[in-house]
């Protein structure tokens, strides 16, 4: 289906829902906001490969993470009753059974992946490599995070689509070549292209990738070094910000995805246990500095404040220096915005997914903002498919007089809203990793220890 069709259907869905209200509820509710992000994985799915949309509607490709992230979404369906069990595992098993058919292999164009990882982006078409993007060793790792979740909760030993579906995860799983993506320093890089070979850059630093080198060190095909995780750990950089030390990175999406398949609520590792902290705690505090940087506004950006903060990777307005209201302001298009002691990235851009994704870590707060986001802009933020991506109110222009406000929605941000809010309700996929071997098995590589990790070693023993 072409991107005007789907365009053109999007329009007559929005048409269509504005002239029968009765479909939806229009004033916030928890459950109605978790049904409708939940949507999108389960109604989005390409037909053909099933695959999720990166972005909708125009969806120009599909995106291997927001693919990890629909798996695990459709577990949540089960468990409220959206779809039965066996529905899901239908679709599952399909996804799992395209993703290990897809063509691998180091050819320029023609294939959906290398060496177990998958490219980025794949076409939506016939799934293959989209244009140049690389092979991505962080979305790869946010796949396999869904596919193991998946291999976990699907235990029926008598069901044989559900044994199918074991054996299509752990086949993916262990395929992917994690040492190859090593660079010579001991940290693992960033991703590789035919045409260039590896990306420079690597992971260091506190962010995203914590559920990538849990994942890599519990391989039992390919596992990276154990010193791995030290290597990892040592580049983290710790600050107070807003009263709050923690460790600093600054777009909320980099405290929030790790979690949402690992609960870090109680485990520690080396560097938690010198500091007396966890990791679960650290996001509780960069989520609540970064709504208290929001409540400061320093910019004076407007809209911002107790109701309406969250800074993250998301669309923008326009990349472009404008000059809005006799002050000069930097916008942009898709960037990583958030706010630390070491750097900010703000230009008046809210994203839901923010607050969302950080509803573990600050149920109150983020409900309260989530509502009235929800009830103050449900006419131009809010459709079928729950929040869409971003908005600006700073941004004004003959377009848009009273504001920026996406029309798009990504997968990647609808993924930690439903996700984190069901792990605060149930602890779904927390319950459901604490069973996955190779999940215990890199946190036991990594160092980690105490709380819920040494209660599964005592069961075992």
């Amino acid at each position: 289906m072409s991107n005007y069709i789907r365009s053109i259907l999007f329009l007559v869905v929005i048409f269509g829902c504005s002239h029968n209200r009765v479909k939806f509820d229009f004033k916030y509710s928890r459950s109605e906001l978790k049904k409708r992000s939940f949507n999108f994985f389960w109604e989005l799915a390409d037909s053909v490969h099933l695959q999720i949309p990166d972005r909708y509607p125009t969806f120009p490709f599909s995106s291997i993470a927001a693919t990890g992230f629909g798996l695990s979404a459709y577990l949540t369906g089960i468990e409220n009753g959206y779809i039965t069990r066996a529905q899901a595992a239908e679709r599952v098993q399909q996804t799992l059974n395209t993703l290990w058919e897809l063509p691998q292999g180091p050819d320029k164009s023609g294939v959906s992946g290398y060496k177990g990882f998958f490219y980025h982006f794949l076409t939506p078409d016939k799934a293959r490599r989209y244009k140049n993007v690389e092979l991505s060793s962080i979305d790869t790792g946010l796949l396999m995070a869904g596919v193991l979740s998946v291999m976990s909760y699907f235990d029926n030993i008598n069901d044989p689509k559900e044994i199918e579906i074991r054996m299509l995860a752990e086949k993916l799983y262990r395929r992917v070549d994690w040492t190859w993506m090593m660079k010579a320093n001991g940290k693992m890089s960033m991703g590789w292209h035919p045409e260039k070979g590896f990306i420079e850059n690597d992971w260091h630093g506190y962010n995203e990738a914590m559920i990538l080198l849990v994942m890599a060190l519990g391989s039992p095909t390919h596992p990276i070094p154990d010193g791995s995780w030290s290597e990892w750990s040592k580049t983290y950089e710790s600050d107070i910000y807003y009263g709050l030390r923690h460790i600093q990175f600054e777009p909320l999406f980099g405290h929030q995805y790790s979690h949402i398949w690992i609960d870090f609520k109680g485990i520690r590792d080396s560097f938690m246990m010198a500091n007396d902290d966890d990791y679960f705690n650290n996001s509780v505090k960069a989520s609540l500095s970064n709504r208290a940087y929001c409540i400061d506004n320093p910019n004076e950006y407007i809209g911002y404040g107790k109701q309406c903060w969250g800074l993250t990777a998301c669309d923008g307005p326009v990349n472009a220096s404008l000059k809005i209201d006799g002050k000069e302001r930097q916008f942009f298009d898709y960037r990583a915005r958030g706010a630390s002691s070491f750097k900010v990235v703000d230009d008046g851009t809210i994203s839901p997914t923010a607050a969302g994704g950080s509803f573990v870590f600050t149920p109150k707060e983020s409900e309260a903002c989530l509502s009235s986001l929800w009830n103050t802009y449900y006419k131009e933020l809010i459709g079928p498919y729950g929040f869409k991506d971003a908005f600006n109110l700073t941004y004004k222009s003959p377009e848009y007089p009273n504001g920026w406000f996406d029309f798009e929605y990504l997968g990647i941000d609808q993924g930690p809203i439903v996700l984190m809010i069901q792990n605060h309700e149930t602890s779904l996929i927390w319950k459901t990793m604490k069973k996955n071997p190779y999940i215990i098995n890199g946190l036991k590589k990594a160092g980690f220890k105490g709380g819920w990790l040494d209660k599964i070693k005592i069961d075992e023993e």
